[in-house]
Formats: structure tokens, C-alpha cells, sequence
């Protein structure tokens, strides 16, 4: 009787496991998405304007559309994950997240492993380099220079295709790029304009570094989730596009990206894709 009381209890745990291990471990509380439970979000950690954290805050416009489309679906709370460009494809996959907003360029490459709500914002790659550094007025002129990107990220591919001899040093974060320049390792840095402007803007760097201003891509930012769900890619897109006929997209382009004297470029505010 012992040993068989022993086996039940065995046989019990073994079947609560079972189903903790079915119901958890996702980005969110269903398939779909909403229903007031909490959901994981990927943004950047290190991106001012954009997705910031600093102690236990986060800030930026991608924060904010993060927030606003989770409220919009009926989550109660969200929790932020770093999405390090590297890694998005496999947060989303993993299901480490329900969603990533974090300056994630709609490209065909990364269709074919994640699925895209948006655009919701355009930008453009440019180049940072230190403010007393006239030598670089564009990409024309990286020929032989030092230029750093982040790994897994558009930027570095767009530069690689047109200046095929550039010397590109590729990092994990951007901060450890705008580290490098600063202290004269790389001579450049390429990645959005509206990454560049925000970290310009820092008041750590006024006086020290400068956006180029001269754009060589377009990026149409959206929101990556789980590749295929349609229906929840339908869901995003009407938060994306209430975020922009409520007058919020505009508060938050005037908050966030304001102060480093940013003005979005055309197209902007675009309009939304349909899913597929």
C-alpha cells in the first residue's frame, strides 16, 4: 500500500508538470492574443527616443506604440524583454515574446521567419561621427574608414552593398558603438536617423558627435510577431492604426523625437499593410 500511494503521488506531480509546461512559457495568454493577462513584449534597452531603460523605466516612442497596442488587445500588464537585433526572430519564434516593437525593419528576409503588423514609422539609415570630423559627408566617402553596426541588423547590410570595401566592425548593442567612436576605434556609425538623432541629442554627447543628415535607405518599422497568425496581425494593425487617427502617433513623434530636433521624413505617418 505504501509503494503504491507512493506511485499515485509520482503519477500526480508528473501530471501537474505536464500541465504547467502546456500552459506556460508564452509571450501571451493565447494564441491570438488579449483576454487581461500580461504579456512579454521585445524592445530595446538602448535606443534613446526610441526604447530606453534606465533603471526600472523605459521609455520612447516604440515603448509607447508597445504599450498602446497592448492595451488596445486587453492585456492587463506588460513586461519588457530586450530584443538585441541578433535575437528577435528567435524571441518571436520561441515564443520568449508575444510581440516585438523595437525599430524592426519590415524586410523579405525576415518574412520568411516572422510575421509584420505596420509600418508604423519610416525611416532612413545616415551616419554618425564625431562633431569635429568633416571627412565623412556620406556613404560615399566610408571608403577605407572604420564603420560600426550592430549585428543581425539591416544597417550593416545596406552599407556592406554599397560600399563594399568599407572596414565594418559589428557590435552587439549601439551604445557599444557610440562608445567606439567616442573614444576614436570606428569613425563612424550607421543605423536610423531616428536612432542616430536620439543619441546626438544625449547630454552626454552634445557638442561631441553629429548626424551626417544625408539618408541612404528607407526603413519602414514594424511590429514582428509570430509568423502566419493572421488574426493577430489583424488585431496589431487596427491598434497601429487607431495609435495614428487618435492624434497619439503625433504626441509621441513630438515627445520622443523632438528634442534631438527630429522631424519625420515622407510617408509619414504611414498606413498600415494588410496581413497575409
Amino acid at each position: 500500500m505504501k509503494f503504491g500511494r507512493i506511485s499515485a503521488t509520482i503519477v500526480a506531480a508528473a501530471a501537474a508538470i505536464g500541465l504547467a509546461a502546456c500552459g506556460g512559457g508564452t509571450g501571451g495568454t493565447a494564441t491570438t492574443g488579449g483576454g487581461g493577462g500580461a504579456v512579454k513584449i521585445g524592445i530595446k534597452f538602448d535606443q534613446p527616443g526610441l526604447g530606453l531603460k534606465a533603471g526600472a523605466d523605459y521609455t520612447g516612442m516604440d515603448v509607447e506604440v508597445a504599450k498602446y497596442i497592448a492595451k488596445e488587445l486587453g492585456y492587463s500588464s506588460t513586461e519588457f524583454v530586450e530584443a538585441v537585433s541578433s535575437q528577435r526572430e528567435t524571441l518571436i519564434s520561441t515564443d520568449q515574446v508575444k510581440f516585438i516593437v523595437g525599430t524592426y525593419s519590415i524586410t523579405d528576409a525576415r518574412k520568411e521567419k516572422v510575421s509584420f503588423a505596420g509600418p508604423y514609422f519610416i525611416a532612413g539609415q545616415d551616419l554618425l561621427v564625431r562633431a569635429d570630423d568633416s571627412s565623412i559627408t556620406g556613404v560615399e566617402s566610408l571608403a577605407g574608414k572604420k564603420l560600426c553596426s550592430v549585428k543581425g541588423s539591416t544597417s550593416a547590410t545596406n552599407v556592406q552593398k554599397k560600399v563594399p570595401g568599407v572596414n565594418l566592425q559589428e557590435y552587439n548593442t549601439y551604445t557599444l558603438c557610440v562608445d567606439a567612436l567616442k573614444a576614436g576605434n570606428v569613425d563612424a556609425l550607421t543605423t536610423d536617423d531616428t536612432i542616430l538623432a536620439g543619441y546626438a541629442a544625449q547630454e552626454a554627447n552634445k557638442g561631441k558627435l553629429k548626424v551626417v543628415g544625408k539618408t541612404f535607405s528607407t526603413e519602414n518599422y514594424g511590429v514582428g510577431l509570430k509568423k502566419g497568425d493572421v488574426e493577430f496581425c489583424k488585431k496589431v494593425t487596427d491598434a497601429i492604426t487607431k495609435f495614428v487617427s487618435s492624434g497619439e502617433w503625433q504626441k509621441s513623434v513630438e515627445k520622443n523625437l523632438g528634442p534631438a530636433g527630429y522631424k519625420p521624413g515622407a510617408g509619414n505617418p504611414p498606413t498600415p499593410a494588410a496581413c497575409a
